[in-house]
């Protein structure tokens, strides 16, 4: 079976293309970069259907498939904006009914777990799912990915991101800001922020934002940041360790490229004594190919949609998915 995988949740819009073996054949994007300011929802959509035919041709060149092989079509149903993700169903509709093949809707925080699980063989991991989007600590029990801990404000990818635009830098901001952090060397007080197995960044936010207009130094500010959010991040994906007494960690979701985040996790999965896991840089941030991957779990397992069942969910939670190709 050879499925292709349509994302389109945000800013980036790819197709993957994955055979039943698990090999991904073909994983083009194209992502969508505002002139100034965050992601605009209409923007984006525009942006992705614009580029949808040449993203797809790019995928079957690199498949060295025709159309006509495609058995299955995955879309990402949802979380996400919603502008964007009616027209990735609306790609992922017209394609399935044209080739008449069957059609599934994947979540996209579940796909980037099933991705990441495909690629390091971890089996029944903890996952610290960190994005722009995103930012939960996941562990799969009695037949669904269950949430243990989440944001209960701004994801963490966010929170990098409207920092570096608020000092002036370029969206995505994560990268720069890691970038700066490393040649910080002073440690500048911050709100940490831990209600329980939750998490906050909104005031962390503010107070790195009011420090820099009182002119404090950007790269001691940037390690700053980094290091509080990143320390509540491993402190509740260490207790959710603990109390699943899993011995696998799996870090993915575009933030998972974050080196400093990857040394920390790592550190600690060591004192726990579980392996750590994180997927290729190429596949922790929204592409096609974890959908397609996602799609034919799902497929395979019996799972089924029509047309009409395969409407936008854009607040899609985690632990509202039956996983139906999971026992264990």
């Amino acid at each position: 079976m050879i499925c292709l995988g349509i994302e389109g949740t945000a800013h980036t819009f790819g197709m993957g293309i994955v055979d039943s073996a698990g090999r991904v054949l073909a994983n083009p994007t194209k992502t969508y970069f505002p002139e100034k300011g965050g992601i605009h929802p209409r923007e984006a959509a525009q942006f992705h259907a614009a580029n949808a035919k040449l993203v797809l041709e790019e995928a079957l060149r690199a498949a060295r498939i025709e159309i006509e092989d495609i058995d299955l079509v995955a879309f990402s149903q949802g979380p996400g904006l919603g502008p964007v993700l009616r027209t990735t169903a609306t790609a992922a509709r017209a394609l399935a009914v044209w080739l008449g093949v069957p059609i599934v809707g994947v979540n996209h925080c579940i796909a980037h777990i099933e991705i990441g699980r495909l690629t390091e063989a971890a089996k029944d991991p903890v996952t610290l799912y960190v994005s722009g989007g995103n930012t939960q600590v996941i562990a799969f029990d009695a037949g669904r990915y269950r949430v243990f801990g989440e944001t209960i404000d701004i994801p963490v990818g966010n929170c990098l991101d409207v920092f570096a635009r608020e000092v002036g830098r370029p969206h995505p901001g994560g990268p720069i800001v890691e970038k700066l952090a490393k040649a910080g060397k002073n440690y500048l007080p911050l709100p940490y922020v831990v209600k329980g197995m939750d998490l906050s960044f909104s005031g962390l936010l503010t107070e790195a934002i009011r420090k820099h207009r009182e002119g404090a130094n950007i790269n001691d500010l940037c390690y700053s940041l980094q290091e509080t959010a990143f320390a509540a991040l491993v402190e509740v994906t260490e207790r959710a360790l603990a109390h699943t007494e899993k011995k696998e960690l799996l870090l993915t979701g575009g933030v998972a490229a974050n080196g400093r985040l990857r040394e920390m996790l790592k550190l600690m999965a060591r004192e726990q004594r579980a392996k750590f896991y994180v997927p290729p840089r190429e596949l922790c941030g929204d592409q096609g190919a974890m959908i397609a991957w996602n799609g034919i779990l799902a497929y395979k397992s019996g799972f089924r949609q029509s047309i009409k069942d395969t409407k936008v969910k854009q607040r899609w939670r985690t632990d509202e998915v039956e996983v139906t190709w999971r026992r264990s």
